[in-house]
């Protein structure tokens, strides 16, 4: 979607207002798709005893799909089995024995699901696992009531796909003749089938089915396979592109996602949009999501159990608190008047100390005072005397709240006065006197000139502050260009910021692989100094002023107190933002980065919640799946197969090409398109017909009239077809599409007759 259409969005989007109460309506929400169970299917002997009659009359019919084998008797109405072609074998170990599950009982639980074997290749219509056929035959015939010990002793109809391969047929011969003991086996193409149980006689039929779409001709009852077209998309490929795009659109989803749901999700969900560039363009809007566009499935969780309190608790819970607040302060309290208190005690008893040192009457008097108290000299009476009286001067404002009394920086310089003093007039002690002011009066100088840096900032800021009011004033439109330029460079900044963020919590992304290669090196061996004073080798990290640009590049923690902080891009660009809104009319509340962030306006918050409010640390909403979009873009694929990056023309196109430059008679081209048979389970989506007659109705001429209709059972009627034709078609007619055992034993596995109704070009079916 491109940035114009994005702005477009949260421009005509409106918000939806606010419920009075708060609380936004609750959505319906759909369990998740559960395994296709369809628990014990009982046998159905009666079908093959009313058989026995007539045995080679009464045939078992048998749609061969590669979604579901639809079998029953060549004089039901309806399939008695629809069993899917999947088998789940594994050994018992209690019992010691291997069993065996065919069809839906393969997903009786997770053993026999994690068993599961395909009988045909993925994404066509060929068989491949032969032993995997061969039970699910043994299970139909099982269920069929067959008695016959080792032969069935009927005749086989059964379907296959367009051009199907020798080899596949070859081997589903040797399977069914030497294996079951089938009298005859006759073989035809299911589309054809359901088109003849239709009453088609010209026209093109549009099979999709679960491996492929095709697209046959047929006039006057003859199909011309030589103009036939395939497609390669079909309900196996919808499942795996809707498993696709939820795991593109879900990439942590906690729950695991099966194929199986997808089958059902699309059943239940997905419909052919009539107009999609339209429908795609407004999918999202308020108004079509609340009215349902957004389907919500719900997988199991497990919710973390909060337990509310009441407001009692509540009250009770913040009264505790206040009291204990108030206990700590009185204990704060008690213990800075007891510090102040021994202070003033430790005060009193230095200014007695200094005063008995002052009244000795002798040096040695002195010397013995000094000594017990272990000073040096008076000098050190009075500099603790002095700091006890800062202290409790500093302790008592600030129990008062006063301002700290303290003297100017510049008058502190003056209160240094050995600094003037040469070293050769003092003594020892006046020696280390003046090397302490010097290093007390190089802090204040320090002081002195971060003032002066912070004053001489503040000027910079103001006349910067003055000099862009200036720029706004004289040249508007430079002044709104550049904070837009501005506004972009922010905006890119906080983009690689939240990349760079999500990218180092990621071991495998490329600023932990930069890391971990600096790392590397710096503990690579190489050319090391000794240390001064000897001992073990050591590197130099840390001698220049550089390394400290390495530390920063492998350290994790946050920068100190000590380093100046850079300012948050995010408070610059709403400060831009701020000044655009008061001086660029063509800058709105919209454009804002909160109106973008705003999840009634998030494109992509509809696309991924809907049109409620989300909070992933919900597991309940964690195991929600949306759906939207996905309902019309995976049906829309045989129409515009680039969707999905297939590399072919959709079916309207191949309708086109098949109608107008394969067929140069134009009643012929007439003929065609008065009938265009849909049929196959992937053509159930609704809106399929009429969405594929206005396509063909804008891509055609426009003197060519065209009519789409659809099987009476897209699913059910290729089986009905093949049934209806062994029991409504003569000897000789069955006969000219039948090979029998005879036939089989003496010309061999790979002899087939052509019919009307197989793969070749033949007489008119009747």
């Amino acid at each position: 979607m491109t940035i114009t259409r994005v702005n477009r969005f949260i421009e005509e989007r409106s918000r939806p207002p606010v419920p009075a109460d708060g609380n936004w309506p609750t959505p319906k929400i759909h369990p998740a798709a559960e395994f296709p169970f369809k628990g014990l299917q009982k046998a159905q002997p009666e079908g093959y005893a009313q058989s026995a009659g007539t045995p080679t009359e009464s045939a078992i019919v048998v749609d061969v799909g590669a979604s579901t084998l639809k079998v029953g008797w060549s004089f039901d109405k309806n399939p008695r089995y629809l069993i899917p072609p999947l088998l789940a074998k594994y050994k018992d170990r209690k019992y010691n024995k291997y069993c065996a599950f065919v069809g839906y009982d393969a997903y009786a639980d997770a053993t026999t699901r994690g068993q599961i074997r395909n009988a045909f290749e993925s994404y066509t219509s060929v068989p491949v696992a032969w032993d995997v056929m061969e039970g699910i035959l043994d299970y139909t015939f099982i269920k069929l009531g067959v008695t016959g010990e080792g032969s069935i002793n009927r005749p086989i109809v059964m379907t296959e796909p367009v051009a199907n391969l020798g080899y596949t047929r070859r081997t589903m011969n040797e399977l069914l003749f030497e294996g079951y003991g089938a009298l005859s086996v006759s073989y035809g193409l299911d589309s054809l089938f359901s088109y003849r149980y239709n009453k088609g006689t010209s026209g093109l039929i549009v099979s999709s089915g679960h491996a492929a779409t095709h697209v046959i001709p047929v006039l006057d009852r003859k199909p011309r396979l030589h103009s036939c077209a395939r497609l390669n998309w079909g309900g196996s490929q919808a499942q795996e592109y809707l498993m696709k795009l939820i795991r593109l659109k879900f990439p942590h989803f906690p729950a695991r996602l099966y194929m199986e749901q997808m089958e059902s999700y699309l059943k239940q969900f997905a419909y052919m949009s009539k107009d999609y560039q339209q429908e795609v363009a407004h999918y999202l809007d308020w108004a079509g999501l609340e009215a349902g566009n957004d389907i919500i499935i719900q997988y199991p969780f497990t919710e973390q159990v909060v337990v509310e309190k009441s407001a009692e608790e509540i009250a009770r819970q913040e009264e505790r608190k206040k009291e204990s607040g108030r206990r700590l302060q009185e204990q704060a309290a008690k213990m800075r008047l007891d510090k102040l208190v021994k202070k003033e005690q430790d005060l009193q008893y230095y200014e007695d100390v200094l005063q008995q040192y002052q009244n000795a009457p002798t040096k040695k008097e002195q010397k013995r005072i000094l000594d017990d108290e272990e000073f040096k000299d008076e000098a050190a009476i009075e500099r603790i005397i002095k700091d006890l009286k800062q202290k409790i001067q500093k302790s008592r404002n600030k129990d008062l709240g006063n301002p700290a009394d303290e003297a100017s920086l510049e008058e502190q310089l003056n209160k240094f006065p050995l600094l003037e003093v040469p070293d050769d007039q003092l003594d020892e002690d006046g020696v280390k006197e003046k090397r302490h002011q010097r290093l007390m009066k190089s802090g204040v100088e320090a002081r002195i000139r971060a003032k002066q840096e912070k004053e001489r900032e503040r000027a910079r800021i103001a006349e910067e502050k003055r000099l862009d009011e200036e720029h706004r004033i004289n040249r508007p439109s430079d002044w709104i260009a550049g904070r837009r330029a501005q506004r972009s460079a922010l905006l890119a900044k906080i983009k690689e910021q939240a990349r760079a963020k999500a990218d180092s919590s990621n071991r495998k992304g490329l600023a932990s692989q930069a890391r971990m290669k600096t790392l590397a090196n710096l503990a690579s061996d190489g050319p090391k100094r000794k240390r001064r004073g000897g001992g073990d080798y050591d590197d130099d990290f840390g001698a220049n002023d550089e390394d400290w640009g390495v530390y920063r590049s492998v350290a994790r923690e946050e920068a100190s107190d000590d380093e100046e902080p850079e300012p948050e891009p995010e408070v610059e660009l709403r400060a831009v933002e701020r000044e655009l809104l008061e001086y660029d009319v063509n800058f709105t509340e919209n454009d804002t980065l909160d109106a973008q962030n705003d999840w009634t306006k998030s494109l992509m918050h509809a696309f991924l919640r809907g049109p409620l409010p989300g909070g992933e640390e919900s597991q309940r909403e964690m195991h929600q799946l949306h759906l939207n979009v996905e309902r019309i873009r995976v049906p829309e694929v045989i129409f515009q197969p680039s969707i999905a990056g297939v590399d072919q023309a959709g079916i309207v196109e191949i309708i086109e090409g098949i109608v107008m430059n394969r067929f140069n008679d134009p009643a012929q081209q007439r003929a065609l398109l008065k009938d265009v048979f849909v049929t196959g389970g992937n053509t159930l989506f609704r809106n399929f017909e009429e969405r594929l007659g206005s396509e063909l109705v804008s891509a055609l001429p426009t003197d060519f009239t065209t009519n789409v209709r659809a099987a009476s059972d897209p699913v059910l009627d290729a089986w009905r077809g093949a049934a209806s034709w062994w029991s409504g078609s003569g000897t000789s007619e069955k006969a000219a599409a039948t090979v029998t055992k005879a036939e089989y034993l003496e010309k061999g596995s790979d002899y087939t007759k052509e019919h009307e109704l197989g793969n070749s070009i033949s007489p008119a079916f009747g």
